[in-house]
């Protein structure tokens, strides 16, 4: 698969080994396959090739969408991945299947049919560890506004989300991360208990 040119200057991380992959999966729009639990089922069956293997699924939940009444809740799930692609391959490939369930990145943070984060690839960190850092400590204002023209691994959001880490709970608990050293059960039990209540299985 071809790189996405965007991150085609990062140079790729595999030496030949298969690497764990997180991913984070969620919708809050119907696509042409259904609604959003099913955009994900069917968006998974995509996935999964003789290059990704779906290692583990996450149960499915239910989310307010943010800000309060701005649409319909959202699904999210999480997945770990295995995979022989490079990092750019792999985000690449999760946006090709994104766009075949027809998203749309025409509002940062705005409702979509599918999305598809790459939380982590293996405990690598991309680009550097003061990138990353600078977005993991971004304001909640800049963080709306602002969209990073690179990649970014692991997620810089991925301790504040309990939309992330509740489904997480389900399938990785242990994988610790690279840059903060905290483990997700630790995150997870870090944020407010309104949050990881509000996140609720379907």
């Amino acid at each position: 698969m071809p790189q996405d040119r965007k991150y085609s200057h990062i140079q790729p991380k595999l030496t030949g080994n298969r690497s764990k992959v997180l991913i984070a999966a969620g919708g809050n729009l119907p696509s042409d396959k259904g609604m959003p639990a099913q955009t994900i089922v069917e968006a998974a069956k995509i996935v999964a090739n003789e290059r990704i293997k779906i290692l583990g699924i996450s149960r499915f939940f239910k989310t307010p969408c943010f800000p309060p009444g701005a649409g319909p809740d959202y699904v999210n799930v999480s997945l770990i991945l295995e995979t022989d692609f490079s990092s750019c391959e792999m985000l690449a490939a999760l946006h090709m299947v994104e766009a075949e369930f027809g998203r749309q990145r025409d509002k940062r943070w705005g409702m979509r049919t599918l999305d598809l984060d790459l939380l982590s690839f293996d405990a690598v960190v991309v680009p550097d560890l003061d990138t990353v850092e600078s977005w993991m400590n971004l304001p909640l204002d800049a963080q709306v506004r602002q969209t990073p023209d690179t990649m970014l691994l692991p997620h810089p959001r991925i301790q504040d989300r309990a939309f992330v880490l509740v489904p997480l709970m389900d399938i990785a608990p242990d994988w610790v991360h690279p840059v903060l050293q905290r483990s997700v059960r630790e995150m997870h039990d870090a944020l407010p208990l309104e949050a990881r209540q509000a996140v609720i299985p379907l």
